[in-house]
C-alpha cells in the first residue's frame, strides 16, 4: 500500500525512495501502453493490405485515401474519447477509466482481425472497420492522458521526471513492437499469404495481449492523490471541462504547444520518413528502411526514459533547451545527409541519433500533467493533448507532404519549427514550476 501522508498539498508526492509498489506500478502501466499504442498503430503498417480487401477499386490513390481516412477517423474521435474519460476520471478514480481504456482498445483491435472483408459482405466491411477504428481512437483519447496522470500521482517527487519518461518510452515502444511484427510477417510469409490470412495476425495478437493487460490492471492501486482528495471531499464538484475552459487556459495553452512538437515528431521522423522519404525519395529498399526506423524507434524509447531523467536533476527549462535544441540539430543532420547511396550503417547511425533527441516527447506530458491541479488534471491534460494532436496530427501528413514537393530539407525545417515553440513555452513559469495553489 502507497501511504497517503506521504501526499503534498499540491497533489504531488513528497520526495521518498521508489518502493516495491512503485516499480510494479511502473511495469504495469507501460507494458499497458505499449501493447495499447501497439494496437492503434499496426494500422498504418498494414495500409496498402487494408486498402485492398476493404477498399478494392481500379483507381488505387482513391483507395488508399478512403483507407487512411479511416486511419484518420481515429485521430478525431480522441478529444470525444479522452474528455468523457477524463471527465469520470476525475470524478470516480484514475483507476476506473485506466482499466477501461485498454479494453476499449483491445476489443476492436482482436475484432478487426477477424472481420470479413469487401468480397465477403460488401460496403458493411469497410464501415465495420470505421466503427472499429473510431472505438480505438476514443480508448487512445482516454489512455494516454490516463496513463500519464496514473503515474504522476504515484511516482515520489524526485523521481517525476524518469516515472513519466519511462511510461512514455513503453507508449513509444508500441511503435516498435509494431514494426517488428510487420517485418516477421513481411519475411514469414509470401504476398498471397499475407492478403488471404497472415495480415490477421498482428490484430488478433494485439486483442489478445490487450486482454491480458485488462487483467493485470486489476491489481494496480488508484492514486494517493485521488485517494487524499476523496478523503478530503476535494473532488470536482461541477463540470471539470468548464473550470479547464474557463480557469486553467495558459496551462491548455503550454500542452497545445508541446503537443503540437510532439505529434510532428513522431509523425514525420518516425512514422512517415520511413515510406514516403526514404524509399520513395531517395529510392532506399523496404528492409533497410524498415531496419533503420527499428533503430531510430528504439533510441526514441531510451531517449524518454533519459530525458525524463535528466527533468529530475537538470530541471525543466535546462533539459528542455537541451533535447529541443538537439532534435533541431540531428533532424538537419539526417535529413541533409540522405541520398539513393548512402550506405546502411550510416542512414542506421544518423536515424538512430536523430531519434534518441526524439525522445524531447516525453517532455510535454512531464510539463503537461504538472500544469493542472490535481482536481481537474485528467479533464485539462486530456482536453488540450487530445484537441491539439487531433488537429495537428491529421495536418502534419498533408502539411509536410506537401512542403516535400517544394524543398526535401521540409522535414527537418517543420520540425524545427514546433521545437523552437517547445523552447519557448519551457521558459513560461508556469512550465518550469508547474501549477500551485498561487498560480
Amino acid at each position: 500500500m502507497i501511504n497517503t501522508a506521504n501526499v503534498a498539498i499540491n497533489g504531488q508526492p513528497h520526495a521518498r525512495p521508489l518502493n516495491k509498489s512503485d516499480y510494479k506500478t511502473l511495469a504495469l502501466s507501460s507494458l499497458g501502453g505499449t501493447l495499447e499504442f501497439y494496437d492503434f498503430v499496426i494500422f498504418v503498417f498494414f495500409t496498402n493490405i487494408l486498402t485492398q480487401l476493404f477498399f478494392p477499386s481500379e483507381n488505387q490513390f482513391f483507395a488508399q485515401m478512403q483507407t487512411l481516412g479511416v486511419f484518420a477517423a481515429g485521430y478525431l474521435a480522441r478529444p470525444i474519447g479522452g474528455i468523457i474519460m477524463a471527465h469520470f476520471g476525475d470524478k470516480i478514480g484514475r483507476k476506473r477509466m485506466f482499466t477501461l481504456s485498454i479494453f476499449l482498445m483491445a476489443l476492436p483491435t482482436f475484432v478487426i482481425g477477424c472481420l470479413p472483408t469487401y468480397e465477403t459482405i460488401g460496403v458493411l466491411a469497410p464501415l465495420l472497420l470505421l466503427i472499429m477504428r473510431i472505438l480505438q481512437g476514443a480508448a487512445i483519447g482516454g489512455e494516454m492522458p490516463g496513463a500519464w496522470v496514473f503515474i504522476a500521482e504515484h511516482t515520489p517527487k524526485q523521481r517525476y521526471g524518469l516515472g513519466i519518461g519511462t511510461l512514455t518510452s513503453g507508449i513509444t515502444g508500441g511503435i516498435f513492437l509494431g514494426s517488428i511484427v510487420a517485418i516477421i510477417i513481411q519475411q514469414n510469409f509470401s504476398d498471397v499469404e499475407v492478403k488471404e490470412y497472415a495480415w490477421r495476425i498482428p490484430f488478433l495478437l494485439g486483442g489478445i495481449f490487450g486482454f491480458i493487460s485488462v487483467y493485470l490492471r486489476r491489481f494496480l492501486e488508484e492514486t494517493p492523490v485521488f485517494k487524499e482528495m476523496a478523503k478530503k471531499q476535494a473532488l470536482a464538484t461541477t463540470l471539470p471541462i468548464l473550470t479547464v475552459i474557463k480557469q486553467h487556459k495558459t496551462a491548455c495553452f503550454i500542452t497545445a504547444i508541446l503537443t503540437w512538437a510532439l505529434s510532428t515528431t513522431i509523425v514525420v521522423t518516425i512514422l512517415m520518413t520511413p515510406s514516403i522519404i526514404l524509399e520513395d525519395m531517395y529510392q532506399i529498399d523496404r528492409t533497410t528502411s524498415l531496419q533503420a526506423n527499428c533503430v531510430a524507434t528504439l533510441t526514441l524509447t531510451l531517449g524518454c526514459i533519459l530525458w525524463g531523467y535528466l527533468c529530475d536533476k537538470l530541471g525543466i527549462r535546462l533539459t528542455l533547451s537541451i533535447v529541443w535544441g538537439g532534435l533541431i540539430i540531428t533532424s538537419f543532420y539526417f535529413y541533409s545527409s540522405l541520398h539513393s547511396d548512402i550506405s546502411t550503417g550510416t542512414l542506421i547511425f544518423n536515424y538512430g541519433l536523430m531519434g534518441l533527441f526524439a525522445g524531447s516527447t516525453a517532455t510535454a506530458p512531464i510539463v503537461g500533467t504538472k500544469a493542472f491541479p490535481p482536481a481537474i488534471r485528467f479533464t485539462g491534460l486530456s482536453f488540450a493533448y487530445n484537441l491539439s494532436y487531433a488537429i495537428f496530427g491529421g495536418l502534419t501528413p498533408m502539411i509536410t507532404g506537401a512542403w516535400l514537393h517544394h524543398n526535401a530539407m521540409a522535414p527537418a525545417y517543420y520540425v524545427s519549427i514546433t521545437a523552437i515553440f517547445a523552447l519557448l513555452v519551457a521558459f513560461m513559469p508556469l512550465a518550469y514550476r508547474g501549477y500551485t495553489a498561487k498560480s
